[in-house]
């Protein structure tokens, strides 16, 4: 347990997520003086009084004072540790950055262990070095300010830039001001993965339920298409979940209705996570085939089985393979397949052989995910069942994966990171020229509206014109995650978009 006491509810969240990315297996809780006032918003933090701390513990005290902040850790590894610096709270973002600056050179210190990223702790790094490109800023001084201002390493700098340029290219094909994406969310599985988070309902206990979730969905798309008519829809992703847990008849009901509903001729990209091989049929690859689906998603994780049976994935490495070969036959030429790394048990051997397999297969995609533990994982929520199992990403198994990928002819495209990632690293798409997910960059880049159907999907409104910083104004909402409450509520989430885009 590692527990922070603060004198003012500011910057809790930074602080939390800069704390944790050097102790994740750490519980790192927040406590505030009586003279601060805990903000019941912030969900990042537990709000208890001074006088609640853990015996035994190991403690930091933040001290905000009128034109300074101090940072204590008494009992750091090498005897207490204290940093002060001054600081101007009128700006808030210099603040927050000398903060985050100085408590990341203490904990580097004292623990010897630095962070590939420094201090940035968001999800999407390459936004910095994708706003300063629009500003008409170099390469190198780009670097030069994400080294200075988040002591990022010189690989995770230029691995950021050069996704920027990448994507930039991409954008620039793109009306996408004047357009928007659709995600189209099944929320049915074959089985809950160990590692997995994500709103899954089991279909053997969904299985008669399809059908009557699929009326609220269409109608949920009636609604979309018939406000958005006007847009250019650029790209339609349909995941999950699995999506290939529908039916033959069912995925050809839903991609009909997409079709029949939408005006496609400005649509780059139709995308369908097929995702466990498992769940993947002839008869259903035939469905998209048809249908003019033009890029899949098989997602193997890894081809080590004891791995695949460990994490509750019921389909073999042999399924994985010949899910590939089969979709290869029937004419797909846009395939990805996800892998994980820092999945339990797993070593640098295991990572080699993966890539090996995948080598062979050549896919046009590989996008290369860090574990990442969520709270609502049963990896979590039972860890000390699993604690004693090994669980390592490291540099050096994200440099072995960019290797095999440049061998294949694949260049990395998009990036996003997420709490709680396995060695704090990072997932990369990799694609081969002009295979790169349409989908993926607008979502991370977060340049377009991407409106969002079916259970747990949250739909985001981005204003076209950017801010005076080069950020963009963005609203959401979410349609709730309950299968059940979302066919009862279909109406409420129509309304909920309704209101969404009646704003000018």
């Amino acid at each position: 347990m590692i527990t922070v006491t603060l004198n003012r509810t500011e910057f809790e969240y930074d602080i939390h997520s800069l704390i944790k990315a050097f102790f994740p297996k750490e519980d790192v809780e927040l406590y505030y003086t009586k003279e601060a006032h805990a903000d019941e918003k912030n969900v990042a933090c537990t709000n208890h009084s001074v006088e609640q701390e853990e015996a035994g513990s190991s403690h930091f005290l933040i001290d905000y004072a009128d034109d300074r902040i101090s940072i204590a850790w008494d009992d750091a590894p090498d005897g207490p540790a204290r940093r002060t610096f001054a600081v101007d709270f009128s700006n808030r973002t210099e603040t927050k950055n000398a903060l985050k600056e100085h408590l990341y050179r203490l904990l580097e210190e004292e623990t010897g262990q630095p962070l590939p990223w420094g201090t940035l702790t968001g999800i999407r790094p390459t936004k910095i070095p994708m706003q300063m490109l629009d500003a008409g800023k170099t390469k190198e001084e780009i670097a030069s300010y994400m080294k200075q201002t988040y002591l990022a390493s010189d690989e995770k700098i230029n691995l950021s830039i050069a996704i920027a340029e990448r994507e930039r290219a991409l954008l620039s094909r793109l009306d996408y001001k004047n357009g928007y994406s659709l995600y189209i969310g099944i929320p049915f599985c074959p089985s809950t993965c160990l590692y997995c988070s994500f709103t899954s309902y089991p279909l053997t206990a969904w299985k008669t339920q399809v059908d009557a979730y699929l009326d609220a969905l269409e109608k949920e798309l009636d609604y979309v298409a018939a406000k958005n008519y006007h847009r250019k829809l650029n790209s339609i992703y349909i995941g999950g979940g699995t999506p290939t847990t529908l039916e033959p008849y069912q995925l050809d009901r839903l991609i009909r209705k997409i079709r029949c509903s939408f005006d496609l001729g400005d649509c780059l990209e139709f995308t369908v996570e097929a995702g466990r091989p498992d769940s993947i049929t002839e008869e259903k690859l035939l469905v998209l085939r048809k249908n003019g689906i033009s890029r899949i998603s098989i997602n193997p994780q890894t081809m080590k089985q004891k791995t695949l049976d460990l994490i509750g994935r019921h389909h073999t490495v042999e399924q994985t393979i010949e899910s590939f070969r089969m979709a290869r036959k029937l004419g797909f030429d846009n395939i990805n397949m996800d892998l994980i790394m820092g999945l339990p048990e797993e070593d640098l051997s295991d990572v080699r052989n993966t890539m090996e397999i995948l080598k062979e297969l050549d896919p046009d995609n590989i996008t290369i995910h860090s574990l990442a533990i969520k709270r609502a994982a049963r990896l979590n929520i039972f860890k000390d069942r699993y604690e004693s199992m090994m669980m390592v990403n490291t540099q050096e198994h994200m440099d072995l994966c960019a290797e095999y990928c440049h061998q294949m002819g694949l260049s990395p495209y998009y990036l996003y990171r997420q709490k709680g990632m396995a060695g704090n690293m990072e997932n990369v798409g990799y694609a081969k020229p002009g295979k790169a997910g349409v989908y993926n960059v607008l979502i991370m880049e977060e340049r377009q509206t991407i409106v969002a159907c079916g259970a747990g999907a949250s739909t985001k409104r981005v204003w076209p014109q950017p801010n005076a910083d080069g950020t963009y104004r963005i609203e959401r909402c979410e349609n709730v995650k309950d299968v059940g409450l979302y066919m009862k509520r279909i109406d409420e989430m129509i309304a909920r978009k309704q209101q969404l885009f009646s704003e000018k």
